[in-house]
C-alpha cells in the first residue's frame, strides 16, 4: 500500500553518524527485525531482516580481517545483484576496507585491469564463470591474496590454496567475533568521513577505465541533499536489478536503503525483471531510460492489438490524463470535474495498463544514468505516475540535480539539490561544486587535475540554466556533431526521439565532418519480430529480420516521422539497421544499456561509409 503519512519517515541520522558503517549500524540497532531486503528462493520471496543483514556484514568484515585485511585495503566484487553483494560491501567498509565493484559482463582482461589497477587484495566471485576469469589472469596480479567464491555449485571438488568459499569466510568471521567480541566495535570507529569508502570504475569509452574515489562524506552529504527533495518511507518497496557496481543503483539500493529504510527486492535475474516487478509491485522504481522505453513500447503495442472499443477507451483515458498532467505541470490543480473524470479513466483503463507492467502501486518513478525523451516523461505523467529525472555522474557520487515536487519541467534535468552549486563555463560546459564531488581518480593525478579545477567538477556535458533555474543538458561535449557545413548539432535529442519508437531499441546519429546526418539503428527485436509475424514477413535469424525490405520500410516510415520534428540540417538522410544483436556482454553496450558511440563507430565503420 502506498504511503500517505509522513509518520512513516525514517528517523534522522544520529549525531556523529558521518560514515557509511556508522549509519549502517545505527539502522541495524534501530530496525532489528524489520525487513531490509528480499530475494527469490525457489520462486518464493524470502525476507532478510536488518539484524541478519548486520550479522552477515560483521562476519564478512571480521573474516576479511582474519585473512589479513588492513585499513584502506581494496576488496573487489564481481557478482550479479544479491544480498551477499551488500554483506561484502557493508562488511568491508565496516572494518576500514574499500569496496570495488566489477561488472559481471567484463572479460578476463577487463577484470585483470581493474583488480590490478586498484591493487585489490581480495576478490569475491559469484560462481564458476566468474572464477574462471580470475584464474586465467591471476598470475599477473601480485596484490591478489584471496579469492572468495559465493556459489560453489559445480566446484565441490575444486581445491586451490588461494580460494575459499563464502561460507568459510562467514565461519572465520563468526569465530573471530566469539573470541574477541569487542573487536568489530573498535574497527567500526576506524573509518573517518574523508576516508576513501568505495572505488567506482568508469565504463572506459574514451580509454582505460578510471577509478573514481568516493569518500564517506561524499556519500552521506550527497544523500542528505537528495533526500530533502525525494524522501523515502519505511513502507516503500523497490526492485533492484541494475548493476550494483554502477553509482546510480548503488546509491538507490545500498545507500538509499540506509537513509530511508525501504525494502530492496532483488530481481531473480535480468530476464525475470518483467515478472518480478509485477510480483513486487514497487512503490518506488528507479530505472534507466531504456527500461522506460521498453515499458512504453509494450504498453503501446498491447493497445495496438486491442479491440476498436479498447483503443477508443485508451485514447479517451490518455486525453484526460494529458489534461491533468498539463494542469499540474503548470503548478495548479485540475478542476473538480476533470479530477472526477481522471479517477474514472484510471479505474476503468489506466490502472490495468499500469498493472500490466507492475507500476500500479508506484508513487514515484525516477529515470537516470542517461537522457530521456521529454515525450516519454509526458506519457508516464499522463498515466498518473509522478516521474522525475535525476542527473549526476560517478564523479558527483550520483544525483546532483532533480525535478522538485510540483516543479517538473520536461526537457530539463531539474534544479541542483540543496548544498550543490551548478554553473555554466564560458564554453558551455556544466560545472558542479559541493559535498558530493569526488576525491579524484585513483592513481591518476593528471586526470584529476583536468576534471576538478578550483573545486569545480568539469562534467564534460554541454548545457545551460534557464530563467527558472532549471538545468538543461544538450549533450556530451565530445559527442557534439559539427557538419562539414559548420553546423553544430546535438545528437542525443534526435536519438531520444528515435528510441521513443516502439520498434527501435537504440540509435547512434553520425555526421561529424560530413555533409548530412545518418544513423545506425538497433531494432527492438521482440516488437519487430511480433510485427513480422503479424504481417507474415518471412525471416529466420535476427540478421535476416534486419534485412527484410518490409522491416526497412517500417523503420523508414518511423524515421521520417521523427524528421518532421527537426530542422532540415538535423534530419536523418540515411540509416542502416545493425544486423547483430548487441547485449551488455558486448563492448558496444554499457552496463546501463546505452550504445557506446566510439565503439559503434569503429565496429561499423564500413556500414557508416556506405551511407556516404
Amino acid at each position: 500500500m502506498a504511503v500517505k503519512s509522513q509518520k512513516a519517515l525514517a528517523s534522522p541520522v544520529g549525531p556523529g553518524v558521518n560514515t557509511i558503517p556508522r549509519l549502517f549500524w545505527q539502522r541495524v540497532r534501530e530496525w532489528g527485525d524489520r525487513t531490509a531486503m528480499r530475494e527469490k528462493d525457489f520462486g518464493l520471496w524470502k525476507d532478510i531482516s536488518w539484524r541478519t543483514y548486520g550479522e552477515n556484514a560483521k562476519y564478512v568484515g571480521l573474516g576479511l580481517v582474519g585473512l589479513g585485511l588492513e585499513k584502506g585495503d581494496r576488496v573487489a566484487i564481481i557478482s550479479e545483484n544479491n544480498p551477499e553483494w551488500l554483506y561484502v560491501d557493508m562488511g568491508t567498509m565496516g572494518v576500514g576496507g574499500v569496496t570495488v565493484g566489477i561488472y559481471t559482463s567484463d572479460s578476463p582482461q577487463q577484470v585483470e585491469y581493474v583488480v590490478g589497477h586498484c591493487g585489490a587484495k581480495f576478490l569475491l566471485v559469484e560462481d564458476e564463470e566468474q572464477l574462471d576469469k580470475i584464474l586465467e589472469v591471476r598470475e599477473n596480479l601480485p596484490s591478489l591474496q584471496k579469492i572468495i567464491i559465493l556459489d560453489m555449485e559445480g566446484l565441490r571438488d575444486f581445491s586451490d590454496p588461494m580460494a575459499i568459499s563464502f561460507d568459510e569466510l562467514l565461519a572465520l568471521g563468526k569465530d573471530r567475533d566469539q573470541r574477541d567480541p569487542e573487536l568489530f566495535e573498535k574497527l567500526l570507529q576506524g573509518p573517518q568521513p574523508d576516508d576513501l569508502a568505495i572505488l567506482i570504475y568508469t565504463s572506459g569509452t574514451t580509454g582505460p577505465p578510471k577509478g573514481a574515489m568516493i569518500s564517506h562524506r561524499n556519500i552521506i552529504e550527497g544523500m542528505d541533499g537528495l533526500w530533502q527533495i525525494m524522501p523515502g518511507y519505511l513502507t516503500d518497496e523497490l526492485l533492484t536489478f541494475l548493476p550494483l557496481c554502477h553509482i546510480a543503483e548503488r546509491g538507490v539500493t545500498a545507500f538509499g536503503g540506509l537513509r530511508s529504510g525501504w525494502v530492496c527486492n532483488f530481481a531473480e535475474e535480468m530476464d525475470t525483471v518483467p515478472q518480478d516487478i509485477r510480483e513486487v509491485s514497487p512503490t518506488m522504481f528507479f530505472a534507466v531510460p531504456r527500461i522506460w522505453e521498453k515499458f512504453y513500447s509494450g504498453m503501446i503495442l498491447t493497445v495496438k492489438d486491442s479491440t476498436r472499443l479498447e483503443k477508443l477507451a485508451f485514447k479517451w483515458a490518455m486525453a484526460i490524463g494529458n489534461k491533468v498532467s498539463d494542469y499540474r505541470l503548470k503548478g495548479s490543480e485540475p478542476p473538480f470535474y476533470i479530477k472526477v473524470l481522471f479517477k474514472l479513466a484510471d479505474w476503468t483503463v489506466l490502472k490495468n495498463i499500469k498493472k500490466a507492467v507492475g507500476l500500479n502501486r508506484v508513487r514515484l518513478c525516477i529515470s537516470g544514468a542517461a537522457p530521456i525523451a521529454p515525450d516519454l516523461l509526458k506519457f508516464y505523467h499522463s498515466l498518473g505516475i509522478d516521474m522525475r529525472e535525476v542527473y549526476g555522474q560517478t564523479e558527483s557520487s550520483g544525483g546532483v540535480t532533480i525535478h522538485y515536487p510540483g516543479d517538473v519541467k520536461f526537457g530539463t534535468i531539474g534544479k541542483p539539490v540543496p548544498g550543490v552549486h551548478v554553473k555554466i563555463s564560458d564554453d558551455g560546459e556544466i560545472l558542479i561544486k559541493g559535498p558530493p564531488v569526488f576525491m579524484g581518480y585513483y592513481n591518476d593525478h593528471e586526470k584529476t587535475r583536468e576534471t576538478i579545477v578550483d573545486g569545480w567538477l568539469h562534467t564534460g556535458d554541454v548545457g545551460r540554466i534557464d530563467e527558472d533555474g532549471h538545468v538543461i543538458i544538450s549533450d556530451r561535449m565530445k559527442d557534439i556533431i559539427i557538419t562539414s557545413g559548420g553546423k553544430n548539432i546535438t545528437p542525443s535529442e534526435i536519438e531520444n526521439q528515435l528510441k521513443f519508437i516502439p520498434y527501435i531499441n537504440d540509435a547512434v546519429v553520425i555526421g561529424d565532418g560530413r555533409k548530412y546526418l545518418t544513423a545506425l539503428i538497433m531494432i527492438d527485436d521482440e516488437n519487430v519480430m511480433e510485427y513480422a509475424q503479424d504481417n507474415r514477413i518471412p525471416f529466420t535469424t535476427y540478421a535476416s529480420l534486419t534485412k527484410a525490405p518490409e522491416i526497412i520500410k517500417l523503420i523508414h516510415k518511423e524515421v521520417e516521422e521523427v524528421n518532421k520534428k527537426f530542422a532540415r540540417v538535423e534530419t536523418i538522410k540515411k540509416f542502416r539497421l545493425i544486423d547483430v544483436k548487441l547485449t551488455e556482454d558486448d563492448d558496444e553496450i554499457t552496463p546501463t544499456m546505452k550504445l557506446k558511440r566510439k565503439f559503434v563507430n569503429e565496429k561499423f565503420r564500413d556500414v557508416i561509409e556506405s551511407m556516404y
